[in-house]
């Protein structure tokens, strides 16, 4: 017996002294999304969980860069993930009713007496895409006002009966009315260099998460 007392006390303390396993580091993945594209920050985040993957929001040289519609000049490997559509949007009992293509430039390039007229900076996402679907080459007109995100838009188009602007569909909400649709545009996951290993997981998590909306 005291010996078996004696192999139980050895072997109890070998098994005390063995090294704990050691839990693998999830991977960081550096990652950035413009104002418009929030939304499908979050859904990234939730892509992440499912891959046992770390985000780190950064804007210097992220792995994916989230943005909505295509850039001037693409000098990157993108991927769409989605789309949006780009409406012109004021508020519910504002004095706007619906335009036309040609109401529309002309609204945005002259602006108007009964209207505040909203845009984004020029190089922003949501602002290239309206440059591109429906301006066509004119210039927004000087004298409008500029909204640093779609959410600061969406709280302006809100508060104010005479404001009109540009707004991504994902963001509208409250008082707000769409009186034009520009159109639609892919909703694009941007990298450095062709995705592979957990890039390309979340990538390809973000995609089939679109497809079942």
């Amino acid at each position: 017996m005291e010996k078996l007392a004696v192999l139980l006390l050895l072997s109890s303390f070998i098994a005390s002294c063995a090294p704990a396993a050691q839990t693998a580091p999830a991977e960081v993945v550096n990652v950035y999304a413009t104002s418009a594209a929030q939304p499908w920050l979050t859904e990234l985040y939730t892509c992440a969980d499912e891959l046992s993957v770390t985000l780190n929001i950064t804007a210097a040289e992220p792995d994916i860069h989230l943005r909505v519609g295509e850039p001037r000049t693409i000098t990157s490997p993108i991927y769409q993930i989605d789309e949006e559509e780009i409406l012109i949007v004021t508020h519910r009992e504002g004095p706007l009713q619906n335009l036309t293509l040609a109401q529309a430039q002309d609204l945005f390039a002259q602006g108007n007496d009964s209207a505040q007229v909203w845009v984004y900076a020029s190089d922003a996402d949501v602002q290239i895409a309206f440059d591109q679907l429906v301006m066509k080459g004119r210039p927004v007109t000087p004298f409008a006002y500029m909204a640093a995100s779609p959410q600061q838009m969406s709280d302006l188009l809100n508060a104010e009966k005479a404001a009109v602007g540009i707004m991504p569909k994902h963001w509208a909400a409250g008082t707000v009315r769409g009186i034009f649709s520009a159109g639609t545009v892919p909703v694009l996951a941007m990298t450095r260099e062709v995705p592979q290993g957990k890039i390309e997981n979340l990538i390809s998590c973000l995609q089939k998460n679109s497809e079942k909306h």
